[in-house]
């Protein structure tokens, strides 16, 4: 088993050609292989496949074996696989997700993939809501990006104890297939600083449906304008929400980290 590590912002995921035998046990694979201390570590596992309208397809698991929808840190890297390992000449790709094809522009560095660009597609944004976890009141602002998101706005993210709430809003009676929490801290009209939950992975140093989420989340609560910088504890996005198509375009850098070779087998934890 041939796997490749790789990271959009240290949002890092294990990755597979599934072109022509894919996993016969995804869930079990990305719970063993993410695995910090006994597996490769990472914040799961993608299997990339043929596509049936796109170019490929891109199957996400969580850590915790989830299947999750979409990924906008992981498809970029899907973009760079496939063009760094000479499965497509093409800079301009659409790759299938469980939330629908998303389309991809490469920008090559050299004869690599250095960064890619995403139609992140159209946000939908619902009523924002209280919720009060540990005594403290929050105001969630739900956001739909391919995947839930609870977008919660604060003045200091250092503030905010993440690794204790964040499990308890993830799985928040509102959101019956859980979600991802994002707290937003409003820098200038132009920067956003973020912190993320993920769903089934738990912290995670970037999240690019949840950096989308956020700008979707404060550009309707007139914080932040439509172009900005989102930060993250992983490094920096670039987004920009078109006023017209309503489409949110997200550029980022992926990153190999290495290539394995695993035996087929692997022991047990």
């Amino acid at each position: 088993m041939h796997i490749t590590k790789m990271h959009g912002l240290g949002n890092d995921y294990i990755y597979l050609n599934g072109m022509e035998n894919p996993p016969l046990s995804p869930e079990a694979l990305a719970i063993r292989l993410s695995d910090r201390h006994f597996g490769v570590g990472g914040d799961g596992l993608i299997i990339i496949g043929p596509g049936k309208t796109g170019d490929f397809s891109m199957e996400m698991y969580n850590a915790d074996g989830s299947r999750g929808a979409m990924c906008g840190n992981g498809i970029r890297c899907v973009g760079k696989y496939v063009y760094d390992h000479g499965l497509t000449k093409k800079t301009c790709l659409t790759i299938d997700t469980d939330s629908g094809p998303k389309t991809l522009e490469l920008h090559i560095k050299g004869y690599h993939v250095d960064q890619v660009t995403v139609d992140m597609g159209v946000p939908e944004v619902s009523p924002s809501f209280p919720v009060t976890v540990g005594g403290n009141s929050y105001t969630i602002h739900p956001v739909h990006m391919g995947n839930p998101h609870a977008v919660i706005f604060c003045t200091s993210l250092e503030d905010i104890p993440l690794e204790e709430i964040g499990p308890i809003l993830e799985c928040d009676p509102h959101f019956p297939h859980r979600t991802n929490v994002e707290f937003v801290q409003i820098s200038a009209p132009n920067h956003l600083h973020v912190r993320v939950w993920e769903r089934g992975s738990g912290i995670t140093l970037a999240c690019g449906t949840g950096a989308c989420a956020c700008l979707a989340a404060a550009v309707k609560a007139g914080l932040c304008q439509r172009d900005v910088l989102v930060t993250l504890p992983g490094g920096t996005l670039e987004l920009s929400w078109h006023p017209t198509s309503k489409h949110i375009f997200m550029t980022g850098p992926a990153v190999t980290v290495f290539h394995a070779d695993l035996p087929d087998t692997l022991p047990e934890i």
